[in-house]
C-alpha cells in the first residue's frame, strides 16, 4: 500500500515543484550586482508559515518551508530562500536576503534589528540568546545591525546579555564562514573577519580591521582601527590602532603598512607612524627610558606630536591602560646589538 501511495504522490510532488519553480522564477527578485528588481506584490510559497500579524513589505519573496513569526517586520524587497526562519521581535530593512537554513531572531524579550541590504548566509544563526551564564531568563536583550553587511555560512551572532546593553554591528562588514560574535560586542564599519574568527563577549572592534583565519579574541579586548591580526592568533590584550599582531599569544609585529597604503594614508603619515612606533616599541636601549617616558617623548615631539594619525595611535595606546582595560599586546624588547 505504501508503495502505491508513493507512486501516486510522485506526480503530485513533481507538479507542485514545477509550479513552484515557475512562480518563484517570476516572483523572486532578480539580483544584478547590488541592484534589485522587485515586483510591487509579494510572493509567499504555500508551504511556508507566515503569522497573520507579521508585517510584510512590498516585493518580498518567501520560498518554501520558511517561518515568519508574529512580531516580525520585513522591509521591501526582502528575499527568504527555502527553510530560512525569522522569529521573535525582528525587523529587517529593505532588500535583506536570508539564504537557505538561516535563522534570524529569537522568541525572547528585546529585539533584533537589521538595516538594509544585509545578506545572512546559509545556516547562519543571528540574533539569538547569548551563552553568558549571567543572562537571566526574561531579561530583554538586543542586537542592532547596520547596512550592507554580509554574514556568510554558519556565522553565529548573539544578542546582548542584559537589557542595558546591546550587541552592535555597523555597516559594510564582511563576516566570513563560521565566525562567532558573542554578546555585547561592538563592531564598527568596513571590517573583514576571515573564517573562524571568534570574538568573546564585550569585544570592541573599530573600523577597517582585518583578521586572518582561525583567531580567538578574549572578552573585553579592544581592536583598534586599521589593525591586522595574523592567522591562528590568540588575542588576550588590546591591539592598538594601525598595528599588526600575530602569535599563539599575540604580540606586536609592527605596523599594518599594507593596510594603511590601501586605505589611502599618505607617505608622510606612514613615515611618521613608523618613526613613532620605533621610538615607543623599538628603542635602542629599552632599559634607559621606561615605556611611559617614551610615550611622553613622542607626544611632545615637535613634528610627530602634530600628526593626527600619530596622535590617534598614542591615544589608542593610552586608552588601553585605563581602568578596566586589558593593556596592549606584548611587544619585543630590542637592543642595539
Amino acid at each position: 500500500m505504501s508503495f502505491l501511495l508513493l507512486k501516486v504522490r510522485r506526480p503530485c510532488l513533481s507538479s507542485l515543484s514545477t509550479l513552484f519553480l515557475r512562480r518563484l522564477s517570476t516572483a523572486l527578485p532578480h539580483v544584478y550586482g547590488d541592484k534589485y528588481e522587485t515586483s510591487s506584490s509579494s510572493f509567499i510559497h504555500p508551504t511556508s508559515i507566515v503569522h497573520p500579524n507579521a508585517i510584510i513589505g512590498q516585493g518580498v519573496s518567501v520560498g518554501p518551508f520558511c517561518t515568519i513569526g508574529s512580531a516580525a517586520k520585513l522591509g521591501d524587497g526582502c528575499l527568504l530562500y527555502p527553510s530560512s526562519h525569522i522569529f521573535g521581535n525582528t525587523e529587517l530593512g529593505d532588500h535583506c536576503i536570508l539564504m537557505t537554513g538561516a535563522v534570524v531572531g529569537d522568541d525572547l524579550p528585546g529585539q533584533t534589528v537589521f538595516g538594509c541590504n544585509n545578506i545572512i548566509g546559509h545556516h547562519a544563526v543571528v540574533g539569538v540568546k547569548c551563552q553568558d551564564m549571567k543572562y537571566k531568563s526574561g531579561d530583554e536583550c538586543f542586537l542592532d545591525v547596520g547596512n550592507n553587511n554580509e554574514f556568510r555560512e554558519h556565522v553565529s551572532i548573539h544578542r546582548s546579555s542584559k537589557s542595558g546593553d546591546r550587541t552592535v554591528i555597523g555597516d559594510n562588514n564582511l563576516i566570513m564562514g563560521s565566525c562567532h560574535i558573542a554578546h555585547d560586542c561592538k563592531i564598527g564599519n568596513y571590517n573583514i573577519f576571515a573564517n573562524n574568527t571568534l570574538l568573546a563577549g564585550h569585544v570592541v572592534v573599530e573600523d577597517y580591521t582585518h583578521t586572518a583565519g582561525a583567531i580567538v579574541i578574549h572578552q573585553f579586548c579592544h581592536i583598534g582601527s586599521h589593525s591586522f591580526i595574523g592567522g591562528g592568533s590568540v588575542v588576550s590584550q588590546d591591539v592598538p590602532k594601525y598595528s599588526m599582531v600575530a602569535g599563539e599569544r599575540a604580540v606586536l609585529r609592527g605596523l599594518n603598512l599594507e593596510g594603511l597604503r590601501r586605505r589611502g594614508f599618505n607617505v608622510t603619515e606612514i613615515k611618521s607612524l613608523r618613526t613613532a612606533y620605533r621610538k615607543i616599541f623599538m628603542p635602542v636601549d629599552a632599559h634607559a627610558v621606561g615605556f611611559e617616558e617614551r610615550l611622553t617623548e613622542v607626544e611632545q615631539d615637535e613634528e610627530l606630536g602634530h600628526i593626527p594619525a600619530v596622535c590617534s595611535m598614542l591615544q589608542s595606546i593610552r586608552d588601553s591602560f585605563a581602568e578596566n582595560r586589558r593593556g596592549i599586546c606584548r611587544f619585543r624588547q630590542w637592543s642595539g646589538s
